[in-house]
């Protein structure tokens, strides 16, 4: 026969609850902060000893416990903060269900003194393994202070799960930093061990976040600010290009509360996609407001899960507002230079474009046959008959691009050329002087753009260029390559990709697949800027590309998007896959390595830099470029020490 079903007595329950909400030490830290940040505190010193395993001490100037309700505060669902189902859907504080002090009691040993503003003396109650004393008189300030010792002392089968002090330390430090970030209002301390880990001033919510979350997130971080249908998202979006191995810095709060929610990550994720490399993870601190009752935050034991009301709705608000956030961001644009704008002439403005030659230009010389005299029969001059290549397709102004910066750099070499090229300057008697020393333009110069002007290339990978804080290295491939996809996804939106025809029609060998794609798909590839035909059965033919790629190989580029079009289908690659087709279209036609790059096509790319959006960041995620300042690379020589 089976038992007979019997109520179980309250310690027992009170344990069995335990084990939900107190999963470790932390999660007892983590409802005991949640209270003093309930009660108004506007300063929490937290002690921790073992871990948080032999004592957490919490102490706030919130406000209070009455005397006569010390011992309820320790019974299950007992609450200050709701009476009543409406109450209940319209929750306004981080704790409501009572039952936090009752399963931390269950199981370790608890003291609660607590003092309210203008009682004439505090009261104090401890429980210990279910036992609770009757209240007694404390001295104490205005304010509560719990304390909590020895963890799972009367259950030892759950004591045992427990990891070591440090591991259990790292646990309660991390929600001490949740909580702390979510309220930089409140003034907070935590000790381990008798000395201080954290003391944070009553900051705004940028000091807080910079101390927190250390000095590099808050250098490139982003600012979130938007606002939409009930929703408001503020908070900060750390930079793609110091993203993480691990999810350890995001930090998402709704209505104040640090939450773990799939459709919240899934939203920040996408927003990151296109400028966060593939095994990285994003870092920031975001806050959610909106109406209580919009979202659902009694659907998990440890409150860390919530529910909205409009899933999909909350889903597209954080997308696009994290989204709009990163595509603010534009090469340089935090770099401290100043008047940046005004570097650059009106003629880059108007979008005056000059023309680009590549680096190889032929030299003039002599008809053959002739000499000093001019001999020849031709009677002049010719050019030699070696192929020019071709010009980068970039924006640069015709006049000011970057004249003046030029001058002032190479100004002392050309006075001694042109000292050494005058007789009359040559005295024979006197030693020669030395050349005057070349004066490199400094922050006090005008204003350069924020990556400033270019030096030299390297390698035929990287060019080097100078701003007004040092020098800055630029990897002018994956440059190049997020500059040519913004362009396609702009051109794609606007269902205006424009084509260039082909002089000649590059013909190549297609498999029965490859053409079976290029007659079912041609719509799709014409929306593309692609124009394919049939030749036969085994071959195709590239009638035209698109213009912002016409320096690209055509047959790499037709192969690659019938093997996209191939996989996905027509319709579904053009929505689901665009930013994937539009990306391989970019990096066909970007700039290649080795590819040498005139002064001019480098201050080009330098400025289109400046103007695109999300070009810290190639398509993969890489960054594609970096800056030492003076100071680093005084640092790297020793200079001043």
């Amino acid at each position: 026969m089976s038992a007979r079903i019997q109520r179980l007595p309250d310690h027992l329950v009170n344990q069995i609850a335990a084990g939900e909400v107190v999963e470790r030490p932390a999660a007892a830290l983590k409802e005991l902060l949640e209270n003093s940040i309930d009660a108004g505190a506007s300063r929490v010193t937290v002690d921790l000893a073992e871990g948080g395993i032999r004592l957490i001490r919490v102490n706030d100037n919130g406000g209070g416990i009455a005397a006569d309700d010390l011992a309820l505060a320790l019974d299950r669902h007992a609450t200050s903060k709701i009476r009543s189902l409406d109450d209940l859907e319209h929750v306004g504080t981080l704790g409501f269900r009572g039952e936090g002090l009752a399963s931390i009691a269950a199981i370790s040993r608890l003291t609660l003194t607590s003092r309210p503003p203008g009682a004439e003396m505090a009261w104090q109650v401890l429980a210990q393994d279910g036992a609770l004393h009757p209240p007694e008189p404390a001295a104490h300030a205005e304010g509560t202070t719990v304390e909590v010792a020895d963890v799972y002392f009367n259950t030892p089968a759950r004591r045992k799960f427990l990891k070591s002090p440090n591991t259990e330390y790292a646990h309660c430090e991390a929600a001490f930093e949740r909580i702390a970030l979510a309220h930089p209002e409140v003034e907070m301390t935590l000790r381990h061990n008798g000395k201080v880990s954290w003391r944070l001033a009553r900051h705004t919510l940028a000091e807080r976040v910079g101390q927190l979350l250390g000095n590099d997130f808050a250098a490139g971080a982003l600012s979130v600010e938007a606002q939409a249908a009930g929703l408001t998202l503020s908070g900060f979006a750390g930079s793609p290009t110091l993203g993480k191995s691990s999810r350890d810095a995001q930090y998402f709060f709704v209505n104040g509360r640090f939450v773990r929610d799939k459709l919240v990550n899934h939203a920040v994720r996408q927003a990151y996609h296109d400028v966060l490399h593939h095994d990285r993870h994003p870092s920031y601190a975001l806050f959610l407001t909106l109406d209580p009752a919009a979202v659902d935050v009694n659907v998990h034991p440890t409150k860390v899960e919530v529910r909205f009301r409009e899933a999909q709705a909350v889903h597209q608000f954080i997308f696009h507002a994290v989204n709009k956030a990163l595509a603010a961001s534009k090469a340089g644009a935090d770099s401290p230079a100043e008047g940046a704008a005004d570097a650059l002439d009106a003629p880059a403005a108007s979008g005056a474009r000059a023309p680009l030659l590549g680096s190889f230009e032929p030299p003039r010389r002599p008809a053959s046959g002739g000499g000093s005299g001019g001999g020849s029969s031709g009677g002049g001059l010719r050019y030699d008959s070696a192929p020019r290549q071709s010009r980068l397709p970039l924006s640069v102004a015709e006049h000011g691009g970057g004249s003046g910066f030029y001058a002032s750099l190479f100004a002392g070499v050309r006075e001694a050329e042109q000292a050494a090229s005058t007789p009359e300057h040559h005295t024979p008697s006197q030693p020669d002087a030395p050349p005057p020393a070349a004066r490199l333009p400094t922050r006090h110069d005008d204003a350069l753009p924020p990556l400033g002007f270019a030096l030299a290339q390297l390698h035929g990978v990287y060019i080097l260029a100078q701003n007004a804080d040092g020098l800055v290295v630029v990897d002018m491939h994956a440059a190049h390559e997020r500059i040519v996809y913004e362009r396609l996804k702009t051109q794609f939106d606007a269902q205006a990709i424009v084509q260039q025809p082909l002089l000649l029609p590059v013909a190549f060998a297609a498999d029965r697949l490859e053409t079976a794609a290029a007659h079912d798909h041609a719509e799709a590839l014409a929306a593309l800027g692609l124009e394919l035909a049939v030749l036969g059965p085994g071959q195709l033919a590239v009638r035209a590309a698109p213009a912002l790629l016409k320096d690209a190989d055509p047959v790499p580029l037709a192969r690659a998007m019938l093997q996209e079009l191939r996989e996905h289908g027509g319709s579904q690659a053009l929505t689901e896959h665009r930013n994937a087709l539009l990306a391989t279209m970019a990096c066909h036609g970007a700039v290649r390595a080795n590819r040498s790059l005139t002064l001019p096509e480098m201050n080009a790319l330098l400025r289109d830099m400046e103007a695109t959006e999300r070009s810290g960041q190639c398509n993969h995620g890489r960054p594609t470029w970096r800056a030492l300042s003076m100071k680093e690379l005084d640092g790297l020589f020793m200079r001043g020490q």
